[in-house]
């Protein structure tokens, strides 16, 4: 029920997924997830469970403590019951992250748990986190985070031993404020991964390591930055293409390129972001998701149950 334009493309997507076989659990108001749905549910494995209440966008996150039957509530309790490997939102990320700290615990170990994003990189694809969690932090949560990331990228992302940057404003090991020297001491002895020391932002994008920690502040900041630089872009582009008779000739060879870079940077390829340090598999997606997203979104939170992602994290330790 969550998102700006739920439940409509939340049902379009869950239906989408459902088409590619991969069961889904539709939680909320029963009768108007009923009509979105219609007769196109017919021989899917899709099903509505009901609930009474759902968080609005403008709502407190710390309502999730008094009003247990809203759907990012209920749709938490059946990953905690069993009956569902993940929960998947669109909507409220603040109640999603505080519904799935509250239903499913934290995993031993972990103060906080972090949002873990994959945003596109010259090398493919990179592991940003935290995008928005925790605006402050402690040092001793960068180095949970870069042991977290490594065991996701292992098993979600098939990466044997991937690297881990601490985001700084200069290379050197001596720059940074107070917690990246912290942090870079910890990493710089941290068993389990393999730390290549502080990365600068234009460092990101290039790919030169496989995950990227930061605070949520400063993750946030740099993801929303990079994804309205990628709109401003290709909109320079269009209007370039488009100045002149001979422009427009170009543009007519150049489109298939344009359009294979432009899926590169869509975040709707990407689906949704996990939540890295509860027990149990959490997504939260952007409340702007269309059903491309909300599809993308079910597919990430199927490969990481396939992946056995959830068992490797229980191994979770920094000794």
């Amino acid at each position: 029920m969550g998102g700006d334009h739920a439940p409509a493309v939340t049902v379009a997507g869950a239906l989408a997924a459902a088409r590619a076989g991969i069961p889904v659990l539709l939680v909320g108001n029963e009768v108007r997830l009923h009509a979105e749905l219609g007769s196109q549910a017919a021989g899917l494995p899709i099903e509505v469970v009901p609930a009474a209440d759902v968080i609005r966008m403008d709502e407190h996150a710390s309502d999730v403590r008094r009003r247990p039957e809203a759907s990012v509530n209920v749709a938490v309790r059946l990953v905690k019951e069993g009956r569902a490997a993940a929960a998947v939102s669109m909507g409220h990320s603040g109640a999603t992250m505080a519904a799935a700290l509250l239903g499913l615990g934290r995993l031993p170990g972990v103060d906080r748990p972090a949002i873990l994003t994959m945003a596109p990189s010259q090398k493919g694809s990179i592991a940003l986190l935290d995008v928005g969690a925790n605006a402050d932090v402690r040092p001793q949560y960068l180095q949970q985070w870069a042991v977290l990331a490594t065991y996701y990228l292992r098993a979600v992302r098939g990466v044997s031993d991937p690297s881990v940057g601490l985001l700084s404003i200069g290379e050197e090991e001596g720059k940074g404020n107070a917690l990246v020297l912290e942090a870079y001491a910890l990493l710089k002895n941290t068993p389990g991964i393999r730390f290549h020391g502080n990365v600068e932002g234009r460092d990101i994008f290039r790919g030169t390591t496989d995950i990227v920690v930061t605070d949520g502040f400063t993750g946030n900041v740099v993801l929303k930055t990079a994804e309205g630089e990628a709109k401003v872009l290709f909109g320079w582009i269009k209007e370039a293409l488009s100045s002149s008779p001979l422009a427009k000739i170009g543009a007519l060879l150049v489109r298939p390129a344009l359009r294979g870079v432009a899926a590169k940077l869509d975040p709707s390829e990407h689906g949704a972001s996990v939540l890295l340090g509860v027990k149990g598999l959490a997504f939260i997606g952007h409340g702007s998701a269309d059903a491309r997203a909300v599809e993308m979104a079910v597919r990430r939170a199927a490969e990481a149950r396939d992946s056995g992602l959830i068992e490797r994290l229980q191994e979770f330790r920094l000794d």
